[in-house]
């Protein structure tokens, strides 16, 4: 991956495949965990991809193409809470699959890696 800033204020900026993102201390744990399919941090993370995304799957945090039946979702600029502590807010947030990626929804839920996505536009 290559790092767009490194910073020493407790915020990371990358490029992950052409999406750049700039994340916090805590929403970078989260990340970290998720990738190592680890245990989702006890905190609140917050990330901004301002570009927006390349798409996802809504349903499964590693797919890494869209198939007829794992709901991907691109989403224009947005930001994203992310991590365990996140998951109280997000109880009143659509966790539809077939997210409507214009409006504030859950993405991934009913996973360990469910977070927040808030559209910008």
């Amino acid at each position: 991956m290559r790092f767009a800033q490194q910073g020493n204020n407790g915020w990371t900026c990358m490029d992950p495949g052409g999406a750049p993102m700039c994340a916090d201390k805590a929403a970078m744990e989260w990340a970290e965990a998720w990738q190592s399919k680890g245990p989702a941090p006890q905190k609140l993370g917050f990330i901004y991809m301002l570009n927006g995304d390349n798409g996802a799957s809504n349903t499964d945090p590693y797919a890494t193409k869209e198939t007829p039946d794992n709901n991907w979702v691109k989403t224009g600029p947005h930001v994203m809470i992310v991590g365990s502590e996140a998951k109280a807010m997000m109880q009143s947030y659509p966790r539809d699959a077939k997210a409507d990626p214009k409006k504030p929804y859950v993405m991934w839920p009913g996973t360990p890696y469910e977070h927040l996505m808030l559209p910008t536009k």
